[in-house]
């Protein structure tokens, strides 16, 4: 295979790697009714099949990405799609509430393997190609609200004609091509001399871990309840003990001087607070075309293709010629300004709505936004790094992404549950909770859009003469 063609055939498994990751997320909803009665959940529990998962990637993200750096990216990308291999299977086996969320807890590590090495690929890759690496962010990035969509209305597919443990044997196969192939695809990516800093991985582990965990139980427990600042209380002590750990090592997990590189820490401010608006848009959208509109679990994902298609279309073949006519900076924030209108837009939504009037115009002008800003921000956050640490780079901004979604995906909820949201059948109360967390969503959009005007400089690709691109 020529050398070319082996490139864009990594950036594939790459791309599905990342589809694969954002897709764990969500094919799992519809399903959760049946795993209750089959594995013993009770209701409080069940949303753990979902949290289970996102404490495990949130919190090893970091981790991932300092292994990624020591013991090569090609090696922890195959690491990770084992290890996802094997949490696919206890879940898809598991006959008990506990094994159950083993499995899905083995699937977040693998997935905190996976994300910071296939970002350190694609740079290894396409780093030296300004123009490349710009469409392959784009397909990249397109990946994830792809998964996000096919997982909805695949899970409903699977869930109604197979059965659920079917959700994670679709995971075994493409584990299993991905370790098949890894090594004839992805390039060679050399260890690098240094220790794992074990303390430092646990603490910042553990803290990232119970910070998660309290966010999102924050919804049922209380925002204010002694459950919910306990755990926020001493998942912040536990990530000052890693900071102090940090400054006192001579190899330390991160570099915290990495923080001072110009952009990087402004870049993943803007992916946290965008993952913080998009990811409550899509959540709460889809419980409004459910539990509003009365569409079923499949027909809300075919109603959320054309906001995927459009993002996909736009990532691909729009954004990398806005880079490099207009810069990274100003599309961050468009992007989000972008993002903040189309959430406003959907605040109006009517409990007699539409999807053609209240959902889809709305929605693809918020999709317009998360196209705009969501490659400049990655693309900003990765290059800003030294290539020795460009897996260290890659997790740290996939944990601002995924925190971001964390944290605001929980407040966002309290909003929408304060003004209604949680009142099944009362189709106004619904409607005005879902409209208070699309207002909230658009505030922290908003101030993203403003973070990054302030703080991220323009470089020399954003201040240079601007050249009409007209081929890829």
């Amino acid at each position: 295979m020529r050398t070319e063609s082996r490139h864009w055939w990594a950036l594939g498994f790459i791309a599905l790697a990342q589809f694969m990751v954002i897709m764990d997320t969500s094919i799992i909803g519809v399903a959760l009714p049946k795993m209750q009665s089959d594995l013993g959940f009770s209701p409080d529990g069940l949303s753990w099949v979902f949290n289970a998962y996102v404490v495990a990637f949130g919190g090893l993200l970091l981790l991932g990405g300092r292994l990624s750096d020591l013991f090569g990216a090609r090696r922890m990308f195959a690491a990770g799609w084992v290890v996802t291999l094997g949490g696919s299977v206890v879940a898809a086996l598991a006959g008990t509430a506990g094994v159950e969320l083993t499995g899905r807890v083995l699937q977040g590590a693998g997935a905190a393997l996976i994300a910071p090495s296939a970002l350190t690929l694609l740079m290894v890759l396409f780093g030296g190609r300004p123009k490349e690496l710009t469409k392959a962010l784009a397909l990249y990035g397109a990946a994830a609200p792809a998964g996000g969509t096919a997982g909805v209305f695949l899970g409903g597919a699977i869930t109604e004609w197979l059965s659920w443990p079917w959700i994670f044997w679709l995971y075994v196969p493409i584990s299993l091509i991905a370790i098949v192939a890894t090594p004839a695809l992805m390039p060679v990516t050399p260890a690098r001399r240094g220790a794992v800093d074990v303390a430092g991985a646990v603490a910042v582990t553990a803290g990232l871990a119970l910070t998660v965990f309290a966010i999102v139980r924050a919804p049922e427990q209380g925002w204010g309840s002694a459950a919910t600042l306990g755990a926020l209380a001493g998942g912040i002590v536990l990530l000052v003990i890693f900071l102090a750990i940090q400054r006192s090592r001579r190899v330390p997990l991160v570099r915290l001087g990495i923080f001072r590189t110009p952009n990087l820490g402004a870049a993943n401010l803007a992916q946290l607070l965008l993952g913080a608006a998009w990811i409550p848009m899509w959540y709460f959208l889809n419980l409004y075309l459910q539990q509003v509109l009365g569409y079923g679990a499949f027909a809300s994902g075919a109603a959320l293709l054309p906001m995927t298609l459009l993002i996909v279309i736009l990532m691909v073949g729009v954004a990398p010629r806005l880079i490099a006519r207009f810069g990274s900076k100003s599309l961050i924030v468009a992007g989000l300004w972008a993002l903040a209108a189309g959430l406003v837009w959907l605040s109006f939504a009517r409990p007699t709505g539409s999807f053609v009037v209240d959902v889809l115009p709305a929605s693809l002008v918020a999709a317009l936004g998360q196209a705009l800003a969501f490659i400049p921000s990655l693309g900003t956050a990765i290059s800003s790094a030294k290539p020795e640490e460009g897996g260290l780079a890659s997790g740290i901004v996939n944990t601002s992404y995924q925190i971001g979604s964390a944290l605001g995906l929980a407040a966002m909820t309290a909003v929408g549950l304060s003004f209604g949201a949680g009142e099944l059948g009362n189709v106004v109360a619904l409607t005005d909770g879902f409209s208070a967390a699309f207002l909230g969503a658009a505030a922290l959009a908003v101030l993203g859009g403003f973070l990054a005007l302030a703080t991220i400089r323009a470089t020399r690709a954003d201040t240079a003469p601007k050249q009409e691109v007209t081929s890829l």
